[in-house]
């Protein structure tokens, strides 16, 4: 089995307009599907991200804080999983709830060092 990476971004504009009995389904719904596949010992872990800020460095150099962007291309959270191929992950990935609301999801291989 080879490891993959998901990387959600977006979506968290229209979540937020959520009430709370609507957010509470939707958690429910990313239960189910992360449960499902940790049944299949598929799930290795995965987290959202808080979206208050940022630090970046750049070698050592410079430490740039910032606040994050805000739409598609902010990175809302992880999933990392295993899968044969990297169809199958994206397969995997179709199954999430936050493409309801906008998000999208990059799935990358990670490399075995």
């Amino acid at each position: 089995m080879n490891e993959y990476l998901l990387i959600i971004r977006g979506g968290d504009d229209e979540m937020e307009k959520l009430s709370p009995e609507e957010m509470g389904q939707h958690m429910q719904k990313w239960q189910e599907w992360m449960g499902a596949m940790a049944q299949k010992d598929q799930l290795i872990g995965g987290q959202p991200l808080k979206a208050e800020a940022i630090s970046v460095v750049d070698g050592g150099k410079k430490l740039i804080d910032r606040p994050l962007a805000e739409g598609k291309e902010m990175m809302g959270g992880y999933i990392m999983l295993k899968a044969e191929t990297l169809k199958e992950a994206a397969e995997l990935a179709k199954g999430c709830p936050g493409f309801q609301y906008g998000c999208t999801i990059e799935v990358r291989e990670i490399s075995q060092m």
